[in-house]
């Protein structure tokens, strides 16, 4: 009786962890490289007048580019091959 619960329980941990593994050297790499691209938009927005090219027009497109590109494709990605 003791065997079987000990069985169930081992079954039910490797049942829970299941994304264990999902993130590997190229997603971490995604998500450094967004938050890189993050802080040159924030800081091409901070330079010069507010009416500036950088600040109205390079910065925000930079911005979409980490918010909607970059950082999504780090989270949802999976770089490994499934076996």
């Amino acid at each position: 009786m003791a065997k079987k619960v000990v069985e169930q329980k081992s079954k039910l941990k490797k049942n829970l962890i299941v994304f264990y593994d999902y993130w590997n050297s190229k997603n971490y790499f995604l998500l450094f490289l967004g938050i890189i691209v993050l802080t040159l938009g924030y800081f091409l927005m901070s330079i010069g007048p507010w009416d500036n090219f950088l600040s109205l027009d390079v910065s925000p497109v930079v911005l979409l580019i980490a918010y909607l590109i970059i950082i999504p494709l780090a989270v949802l990605l999976n770089f490994k091959k499934p076996e």
